[in-house]
Protein backbone atom coordinates (compact mmCIF):
# COMPACT_ATOMS: atom_id res chain seq x y z
CA UNK A 1 0.00 0.00 0.00
CA UNK A 2 1.42 2.96 -1.01
CA UNK A 3 1.81 6.47 1.39
CA UNK A 4 0.28 9.78 0.68
CA UNK A 5 2.52 11.94 -0.45
CA UNK A 6 2.61 15.02 1.60
CA UNK A 7 4.53 18.42 0.55
CA UNK A 8 5.56 21.16 2.54
CA UNK A 9 2.65 23.67 1.75
CA UNK A 10 0.26 20.63 2.72
CA UNK A 11 2.04 20.78 6.43
CA UNK A 12 2.13 24.62 6.12
CA UNK A 13 -1.99 24.38 5.37
CA UNK A 14 -2.16 21.38 7.79
CA UNK A 15 -0.71 23.81 10.64
CA UNK A 16 -2.55 26.72 10.13
CA UNK A 17 -5.64 25.04 9.87
CA UNK A 18 -4.93 23.29 13.54
CA UNK A 19 -4.18 27.20 15.31
CA UNK A 20 -0.49 28.08 14.70
CA UNK A 21 0.02 31.16 14.33
CA UNK A 22 2.76 34.06 14.57
CA UNK A 23 4.98 33.93 17.46
CA UNK A 24 3.15 31.28 19.65
CA UNK A 25 6.10 29.30 21.51
CA UNK A 26 5.36 25.53 20.87
CA UNK A 27 6.90 22.16 22.00
CA UNK A 28 6.45 19.86 18.87
CA UNK A 29 6.41 16.01 18.97
CA UNK A 30 6.03 14.38 15.88
CA UNK A 31 6.41 11.16 13.80
CA UNK A 32 7.83 11.61 10.19
CA UNK A 33 7.13 7.79 9.55
CA UNK A 34 2.98 8.30 10.40
CA UNK A 35 2.36 11.32 7.91
CA UNK A 36 3.14 9.68 4.38
CA UNK A 37 5.73 10.20 1.47
CA UNK A 38 7.52 13.85 1.76
CA UNK A 39 9.53 14.43 -0.51
CA UNK A 40 11.79 16.99 1.56
CA UNK A 41 11.50 14.15 4.54
CA UNK A 42 12.10 15.81 7.86
CA UNK A 43 13.88 19.15 6.38
CA UNK A 44 10.24 19.92 5.08
CA UNK A 45 8.52 19.35 8.32
CA UNK A 46 10.90 22.16 9.87
CA UNK A 47 10.41 24.19 7.03
CA UNK A 48 7.15 24.89 7.74
CA UNK A 49 7.34 24.94 11.25
CA UNK A 50 9.62 27.96 11.42
CA UNK A 51 7.25 29.32 8.57
CA UNK A 52 4.43 29.54 10.43
CA UNK A 53 5.25 30.68 13.63
CA UNK A 54 7.74 33.28 12.26
CA UNK A 55 10.22 35.12 13.84
CA UNK A 56 8.84 36.01 16.84
CA UNK A 57 7.79 32.49 17.26
CA UNK A 58 9.76 29.71 19.09
CA UNK A 59 9.84 25.97 18.29
CA UNK A 60 11.29 23.25 20.77
CA UNK A 61 11.49 19.58 20.35
CA UNK A 62 12.32 17.08 22.32
CA UNK A 63 16.33 15.66 22.16
CA UNK A 64 16.54 12.95 24.62
CA UNK A 65 19.74 11.11 24.47
CA UNK A 66 18.69 8.64 27.24
CA UNK A 67 21.50 6.35 26.53
CA UNK A 68 23.33 7.70 28.67
CA UNK A 69 21.94 6.76 32.01
CA UNK A 70 23.16 3.63 33.84
CA UNK A 71 22.12 0.09 32.77
CA UNK A 72 20.38 -0.38 35.72
CA UNK A 73 17.55 1.40 33.85
CA UNK A 74 16.95 -0.70 31.21
CA UNK A 75 18.36 1.27 28.27
CA UNK A 76 21.36 -0.97 27.38
CA UNK A 77 19.03 -4.31 27.02
CA UNK A 78 21.45 -6.00 24.76
CA UNK A 79 24.23 -6.38 27.09
CA UNK A 80 24.30 -8.75 29.82
CA UNK A 81 24.33 -7.92 33.43
CA UNK A 82 28.32 -9.12 34.13
CA UNK A 83 28.87 -6.14 31.36
CA UNK A 84 27.53 -3.00 32.80
CA UNK A 85 30.21 -1.80 34.65
CA UNK A 86 32.64 -1.86 30.90
CA UNK A 87 29.03 -0.13 29.47
CA UNK A 88 29.48 2.89 32.61
CA UNK A 89 32.79 2.85 31.36
CA UNK A 90 32.84 3.73 28.10
CA UNK A 91 29.65 5.78 27.44
CA UNK A 92 30.91 8.84 25.99
CA UNK A 93 30.33 12.09 27.92
CA UNK A 94 26.94 13.84 26.47
CA UNK A 95 28.16 16.57 23.93
CA UNK A 96 24.87 18.86 22.76
CA UNK A 97 26.79 18.79 19.03
CA UNK A 98 27.73 15.18 18.79
CA UNK A 99 25.30 13.02 21.20
CA UNK A 100 22.53 11.82 18.78
CA UNK A 101 19.18 11.75 19.77
CA UNK A 102 17.47 8.15 20.98
CA UNK A 103 13.77 7.27 19.52
CA UNK A 104 13.18 10.91 19.53
CA UNK A 105 12.48 10.52 15.60
CA UNK A 106 14.21 11.67 12.26
CA UNK A 107 12.64 15.20 12.55
CA UNK A 108 14.24 15.86 16.26
CA UNK A 109 17.37 14.44 14.91
CA UNK A 110 17.61 17.17 12.45
CA UNK A 111 16.42 19.74 14.14
CA UNK A 112 18.89 19.75 17.17
CA UNK A 113 21.25 20.08 13.76
CA UNK A 114 19.57 23.04 12.55
CA UNK A 115 21.42 26.04 11.87
CA UNK A 116 20.30 28.85 14.55
CA UNK A 117 19.14 25.96 17.61
CA UNK A 118 20.21 25.77 21.01
CA UNK A 119 20.10 22.46 22.88
CA UNK A 120 20.34 22.07 26.57
CA UNK A 121 22.78 20.66 28.90
CA UNK A 122 20.95 17.94 30.26
CA UNK A 123 22.84 14.39 29.32
CA UNK A 124 20.05 12.29 29.17
CA UNK A 125 16.50 14.67 28.69
CA UNK A 126 17.98 17.39 26.68
CA UNK A 127 15.54 19.49 24.09
CA UNK A 128 16.51 21.72 21.27
CA UNK A 129 14.48 24.76 20.81
CA UNK A 130 15.21 27.86 17.59
CA UNK A 131 13.33 30.90 17.47
CA UNK A 132 13.66 33.96 20.10
CA UNK A 133 13.14 32.37 23.35
CA UNK A 134 15.16 29.84 22.19
CA UNK A 135 17.61 30.75 24.59
CA UNK A 136 16.28 31.13 27.59
CA UNK A 137 14.16 27.90 27.46
CA UNK A 138 16.77 25.98 27.05
CA UNK A 139 19.44 27.58 29.38
CA UNK A 140 19.97 26.41 32.79
CA UNK A 141 18.96 22.69 32.40
CA UNK A 142 19.62 21.31 35.26
CA UNK A 143 20.69 17.44 36.60
CA UNK A 144 17.97 17.15 38.72
CA UNK A 145 15.38 19.31 37.52
CA UNK A 146 14.37 17.49 34.39
CA UNK A 147 10.55 18.15 33.95
CA UNK A 148 9.96 21.01 36.47
CA UNK A 149 10.12 24.82 37.70
CA UNK A 150 12.62 26.45 35.68
CA UNK A 151 13.31 23.30 33.37
CA UNK A 152 12.44 24.07 29.44
CA UNK A 153 8.59 22.62 29.30
CA UNK A 154 8.20 24.73 32.89
CA UNK A 155 9.54 27.90 31.15
CA UNK A 156 7.03 27.14 28.45
CA UNK A 157 4.40 27.09 30.80
CA UNK A 158 5.62 30.36 32.21
CA UNK A 159 4.98 31.54 28.42
CA UNK A 160 2.19 30.42 27.89
CA UNK A 161 3.17 27.97 24.88
CA UNK A 162 1.67 25.18 23.03
CA UNK A 163 1.78 21.48 22.49
CA UNK A 164 1.58 20.26 19.00
CA UNK A 165 1.33 16.34 18.41
CA UNK A 166 1.95 15.19 14.86
CA UNK A 167 0.85 11.95 14.45
CA UNK A 168 1.94 10.69 17.89
CA UNK A 169 -0.39 10.63 21.28
CA UNK A 170 -0.32 11.84 24.65
CA UNK A 171 2.81 8.99 25.85
CA UNK A 172 5.37 11.49 23.93
CA UNK A 173 4.09 14.47 25.19
CA UNK A 174 6.66 15.60 27.01
CA UNK A 175 4.78 18.62 29.15
CA UNK A 176 2.62 16.28 31.49
CA UNK A 177 5.92 15.10 33.21
CA UNK A 178 5.52 18.68 34.53
CA UNK A 179 2.48 17.65 36.19
CA UNK A 180 3.98 14.83 37.62
CA UNK A 181 6.17 17.48 39.40
CA UNK A 182 3.46 19.46 40.79
CA UNK A 183 1.15 17.08 41.55
CA UNK A 184 1.12 15.21 45.04
CA UNK A 185 0.11 11.28 45.18
CA UNK A 186 0.95 8.08 46.52
CA UNK A 187 4.45 6.98 45.38
CA UNK A 188 6.19 9.81 44.03
CA UNK A 189 9.65 9.62 45.11
CA UNK A 190 12.87 10.71 43.92
CA UNK A 191 15.26 8.48 42.00
CA UNK A 192 19.06 8.50 41.65
CA UNK A 193 20.18 8.44 37.55
CA UNK A 194 23.74 8.45 36.56
CA UNK A 195 25.02 9.90 33.08
CA UNK A 196 28.35 10.54 31.62
CA UNK A 197 29.45 14.51 31.35
CA UNK A 198 32.13 16.12 31.06
CA UNK A 199 33.29 18.03 34.31
CA UNK A 200 36.41 20.22 34.86
CA UNK A 201 37.67 19.31 31.78
CA UNK A 202 37.11 15.51 32.56
CA UNK A 203 34.53 12.38 32.02
CA UNK A 204 32.97 12.16 35.01
CA UNK A 205 29.94 9.40 35.76
CA UNK A 206 27.90 11.66 37.24
CA UNK A 207 24.92 10.62 39.68
CA UNK A 208 22.23 12.75 39.86
CA UNK A 209 18.45 12.74 42.13
CA UNK A 210 15.36 13.43 40.15
CA UNK A 211 11.90 12.84 40.42
CA UNK A 212 11.12 9.08 39.09
CA UNK A 213 8.10 9.50 36.29
CA UNK A 214 7.41 6.98 33.82
CA UNK A 215 4.40 8.08 32.28
CA UNK A 216 2.69 5.08 31.81
CA UNK A 217 -0.91 6.59 32.02
CA UNK A 218 -0.45 9.45 30.07
CA UNK A 219 -2.46 7.88 27.63
CA UNK A 220 -5.70 7.75 29.97
CA UNK A 221 -4.48 11.31 31.17
CA UNK A 222 -5.38 12.35 27.00
CA UNK A 223 -8.25 10.75 26.60
CA UNK A 224 -9.88 12.25 29.47
CA UNK A 225 -8.04 15.74 28.69
CA UNK A 226 -10.25 15.31 25.29
CA UNK A 227 -13.54 14.62 26.58
CA UNK A 228 -13.66 17.60 28.62
CA UNK A 229 -11.69 20.11 26.40
CA UNK A 230 -12.64 21.47 22.59
CA UNK A 231 -8.96 20.37 20.95
CA UNK A 232 -8.83 20.98 17.04
CA UNK A 233 -7.08 18.61 15.28
CA UNK A 234 -6.72 18.08 11.62
CA UNK A 235 -5.33 15.18 9.13
CA UNK A 236 -1.83 15.61 7.24
CA UNK A 237 -1.64 13.20 5.20
CA UNK A 238 -1.71 9.60 6.87
CA UNK A 239 -1.43 11.70 10.33
CA UNK A 240 -3.82 13.48 13.23
CA UNK A 241 -1.95 16.58 13.96
CA UNK A 242 -3.36 18.11 17.43
CA UNK A 243 -2.69 21.51 18.84
CA UNK A 244 -3.54 22.45 22.44
CA UNK A 245 -2.42 25.21 25.06
CA UNK A 246 0.15 23.43 27.61
CA UNK A 247 -1.15 25.58 30.71
CA UNK A 248 -4.86 23.61 29.98
CA UNK A 249 -3.47 20.14 29.53
CA UNK A 250 -0.97 20.51 32.71
CA UNK A 251 -3.56 22.07 34.64
CA UNK A 252 -6.15 19.06 33.91
CA UNK A 253 -3.28 16.40 33.92
CA UNK A 254 -2.13 17.58 37.80
CA UNK A 255 -6.07 17.21 38.87
CA UNK A 256 -6.25 13.84 37.17
CA UNK A 257 -3.16 12.21 38.78
CA UNK A 258 -4.00 13.52 42.09
CA UNK A 259 -7.29 12.05 41.73
CA UNK A 260 -6.38 8.66 40.14
CA UNK A 261 -2.96 7.44 40.87
CA UNK A 262 -3.35 5.42 44.29
CA UNK A 263 -1.04 3.42 46.99
CA UNK A 264 -1.21 0.42 45.41
CA UNK A 265 0.27 1.07 42.38
CA UNK A 266 3.41 -0.32 42.52
CA UNK A 267 6.54 2.31 41.09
Amino acid sequence: MSKKLVIKSDIIKALEEVGVKKGQNIMVHTSLSSIGYIPGGARDVIEALIETVGSEGTIMMPTQSWRNLDPETGVHWEVDKDLWDIVRENIPAYDKKLTPTNTMGAVAEMFRLWDGAIRSDHPARSVAALGKNAEYLTKDHDLSNIFGEGSPVGKLYELDGYVLLIGVGYDKNTSLHLADVRAEYPGKHNCTEHSAIMENGKRVWKAYDTLFVDGEDFEDIGKAFEETHEIKEVKLGDAVVKLMKQRDVVDFAVEWIEKNRNAEKKF
